[in-house]
């Protein structure tokens, strides 16, 4: 899958009331907030485990394959219920968490 086509399947999922699965090389099952993509990067705010406080990166779209999360259903109640959710699998470690 190119770039363009990641980029494409993402743009829908920038909405700070929705939530994707995240997953790295070392960690699973992360909750996150796409926040931003373009044909390079996709920007992520990664849910930590202090409440509030969100850890921002940006990842290379080279690094990521998509999936779909059936385990996961949508939450925006002003939207259909979606069974599914978008899946990033990125390619490298999590980056460690600056508080």
């Amino acid at each position: 899958m190119t770039n363009h086509e990641k980029r494409k399947k993402i743009i829908p999922w920038i909405d700070p009331e929705e939530r994707v699965t995240v997953h790295f090389l070392d960690v699973k099952d992360l909750n996150a907030e796409v926040t931003g993509t373009t044909e390079e990067l996709v920007d992520l705010a990664l849910e930590t485990t202090v409440p509030h406080l969100k850890q921002r990166i940006s990842v290379p779209l080279r690094l990521t394959e998509l999936s779909e999360d059936l385990g996961h259903y949508t939450r925006d109640p002003g939207r259909p219920l979606k069974h599914r959710r978008l899946m990033l699998i990125v390619n490298e470690k999590r980056p460690a968490v600056i508080y």
